[in-house]
């Protein structure tokens, strides 16, 4: 007998679901054959997930409201969709892109227009990615040419710094006692201590 599921995924615990399961009901998902986790979509690495697709049956459609509760990766999105529908043999629906919709019954045209969207969607977010890691690379190497730097300022190290980092190294004085008479943190003492002494 066919049956419909539907996966729902968000990233974070914090993240609402309700938006999703809304979409499945309507749809006509039943209650019981909805399957939600809350897992970042990274890879497919994930324990709601693999339980649903070890239960799904030729025939069987899975429904989902967007590509990206699939998965984010695309690569890996294209490899599961190419092993649910020509292997396992079941139909994906994806409520937010009709064209999405493998489900038996679409003539062999409609299949092949589903599989061309996702393999252009694909490409776009792939390139996406790359452009945004290159305008992230511009941006740093620009704000570093204006003399821009990252990360926390260091703290001037107390002119007696040198001194008792030796005195600490020497073990004539412990950290805290150091750090104390410096008046920074212990772990701050610390840190830099084994700076300057590697370099002494």
């Amino acid at each position: 007998m066919t049956e419909m599921y539907g996966y729902v995924r968000v990233s974070t615990k914090e993240q609402n679901e309700s938006r999703q399961l809304i979409a499945m009901k309507d749809f006509g998902v039943a209650e019981e054959n909805i399957v939600v986790e809350k897992r970042s979509g990274k890879d497919f690495q994930r324990p709601a997930y693999q339980k649903l697709v070890q239960q799904l049956s030729a025939e069987d459609v899975l429904v989902i409201k967007s590509i990206d509760r699939l998965g984010r990766n695309y690569a890996e999105i294209l490899e599961q969709w190419s092993y649910l529908t020509k292997t396992v043999r079941v139909g994906i629906v994806v409520l937010d892109m009709p064209l999405l919709d493998t489900r038996a019954g679409r003539d062999l045209t409609g299949t092949l227009i589903a599989d061309i969207v996702l393999q252009v969607l694909s490409y776009v977010a792939e390139t996406e990615r790359k452009n945004l890691r290159q305008r992230q690379a511009e941006g740093i190497a620009a704000a570093r040419a204006r003399g821009t730097h990252f990360g926390r300022t260091r703290m001037e190290l107390p002119d007696d710094f040198d001194r008792l980092a030796v005195a600490w190294q020497q073990g004539e004085i412990s950290s805290r006692e150091a750090a104390k008479q410096l008046g920074i943190s212990y772990q701050t003492f610390l840190r830099r201590a084994k700076e300057v002494c590697a370099c002494l």
